[in-house]
């Protein structure tokens, strides 16, 4: 069961409206890696979880962190859309370089909606009404391939490591881009959330890991793997630069073996050599060698 407290978990008010800046928020709002994702991604591994109860009251006490934030964002897109476009075309109007470049007063209008428009995005005047979307800071719609849920807790866990990871970067970045002391003031709270979000997985990897393999799935048979290969880091690029690496040298990651460089990988397998396609694909005619060899390869199979 959910429910809703009216105040919000952060303050989310700007100092000014910026339609321009909206538009750049959106990104963690509806992005890959934005707050849409890791609330869909946290609560769906919550609900699925089949672990230890203390892992899905965790997935699920983030996961609706995760909807505060992006009510917080919601909040703030839409505050910084107050009075747009009317606001960005009055400032437009009294740009004089803006009125050198349209020739004067000569279908102004017209002329600023267009400069307003290339800046902020025209969803959020004609779809939205002045109110954020669940899209990114290009208009592309969130999507459910942008989560994680597989039901590995490990591999779950490595994939929200991953997602903090790229969400902190992005509100970093879009925190330098706004001298808004009030759009800071929520950035700076998102940053520190995302800080102990990085060092909560961190510890939950880490805590996964003393119960089990490193590689998941541990629980697939090694023996079953080609194991001859399953520590060669093979260099298919020109140098050896990456023979220095931690990747190429000394014991193994799971502890199961040692690392091995390989400077000239060889090819393992067979050429590929593929059959023409039967006639009702109606693929691309056979020529006479392809048809021969197909011959003789039919009359091998049929001894």
């Amino acid at each position: 069961m959910f429910y809703h407290v009216k105040e919000l978990q952060y303050n989310a008010k700007p100092n000014k409206p910026d339609a321009v800046y909206a538009k750049k928020l959106q990104e963690i709002l509806g992005g890959q890696f934005g707050e849409i994702s890791v609330m869909m991604q946290y609560l769906f591994q919550g609900w699925n979880c089949r672990g230890e109860k203390k892992y899905r009251d965790m997935l699920l006490d983030i996961g609706t962190e995760e909807i505060a934030h992006v009510e917080m964002i919601s909040t703030m897109i839409a505050q910084l859309l107050d009075q747009a476009p009317a606001r960005e075309q009055e400032q437009a109007a009294q740009n004089p370089v803006l009125n050198s470049a349209m020739g004067g007063n000569s279908d102004v209008q017209d002329q600023i909606v267009k400069t307003v428009l290339s800046g902020m995005s025209p969803q959020h005047m004609i779809v939205s009404g002045l109110g954020a979307q669940p899209v990114d800071s290009v208009g592309y719609p969130w999507n459910s391939r942008y989560m994680i849920a597989s039901g590995n807790l490990l591999a779950d866990f490595r994939a929200n490591l991953n997602a903090e990871s790229q969400g902190r970067l992005q509100v970093a970045r879009l925190y330098e881009m706004t001298t808004d002391n009030g759009v800071r003031d929520m950035l700076s709270f998102l940053l520190a959330r995302d800080t102990m979000h990085q060092n909560q997985w961190m510890a939950a990897i880490e805590e996964l890991e003393q119960n089990q393999k490193p590689i998941v799935p541990s629980t697939f048979p090694q023996e079953l793997e080609k194991q001859e290969v399953s520590y060669s880091f093979m260099n298919f690029s020109a140098g050896e630069d990456s023979k220095t690496g931690r990747w190429a040298n000394g014991k193994s990651m799971d502890g199961q073996a040692s690392f091995e460089y390989v400077a000239q990988p060889e090819a393992m397998g067979q050429t590929p050599e593929l059959t023409p396609a039967p006639p009702y694909v109606h693929g691309t005619p056979p020529t006479a060698g392809q048809a021969q060899a197909q011959y003789e390869q039919e009359a091998i199979q049929s001894h």
